[in-house]
C-alpha cells in the first residue's frame, strides 16, 4: 500500500446536481464549488475516486455507452476547473441483483484499491445518502454526509463522522485532517 490517501466521492447529489437517473450528458451540472474543492484535494496530494451506484442501467433507463458519455463530460467539466479525478467506479446493478459492488457493499472501493494501491481505512468517504456513510464505515474510512442531493433527508440518525453542507465544506475539514 502507498502512503497516498484517497477521497472516495459519491457522484449524484454530491458532485453533480441530483437529476433522478441522470441519463443525458447535457444535463450534468456540478454543484457550486465542486471543481475548486476537488482541485484542493488534488493539491493536498489526495487521490480522488468517484464511487456511484447506477441502477438506471439495470432498469433500462440508459446503457453503458450513455454512462460513458456522462462521465466524459464530468471529466471535462472538472478539467476546465483545474480538477482531476483518478477514476470512476460504477455499480450498474439493480438493488435486487446479487453483487458485491452496490453501495454499501465495498466492491467499488476494492476495485479502486486494486488499481491505485491505497489503504481504504486512511480514506475519506463523502456522499449524500446513508449508504455512502455505511460504505465508508465498512472500509474504515472517515465519513461525511453532505446536505446536498438526498442529504437533507438523511441527517437525522446518520452514523457519519461529519455532517456538512456540501463537498467544499467536507474538503475544508479534510484539509485539517491531513
Amino acid at each position: 500500500m502507498t502512503a497516498r490517501r484517497f477521497a472516495l466521492i459519491d457522484r449524484d447529489g454530491t458532485i453533480n446536481v441530483e437529476k433522478h437517473y441522470l441519463s443525458d450528458p447535457d444535463q450534468l451540472e456540478l454543484y457550486p464549488g465542486v471543481g475548486a474543492a476537488i482541485r484542493r484535494l488534488n493539491r493536498l496530494g489526495l487521490g480522488v475516486a468517484v464511487v456511484t451506484n447506477q441502477s438506471g442501467i439495470a432498469r433500462g433507463y440508459f446503457d453503458l455507452e450513455r454512462l460513458e458519455q456522462i462521465h466524459t463530460r464530468l471529466y471535462a467539466l472538472l478539467e476546465a476547473e483545474g480538477a482531476a479525478i483518478d477514476g470512476i467506479y460504477v455499480c450498474p446493478h439493480a438493488p435486487t441483483d446479487v453483487c458485491d459492488c452496490r453501495k454499501p457493499l465495498p466492491g467499488m472501493v476494492a476495485q479502486a484499491v486494486a488499481e491505485h494501491h491505497f489503504d481504504p481505512a486512511a480514506s475519506f468517504m463523502i456522499g449524500d445518502k446513508e449508504v455512502d456513510v455505511e460504505l465508508g464505515r465498512a472500509v474504515g474510512a472517515t465519513t461525511f454526509l453532505v446536505r446536498t442531493g438526498h442529504g437533507r433527508d438523511h441527517v437525522t440518525g446518520t452514523k457519519a463522522d461529519h455532517v456538512v453542507d456540501d463537498l467544499p465544506a467536507a474538503v475544508r475539514i479534510i484539509e485539517t485532517l491531513v
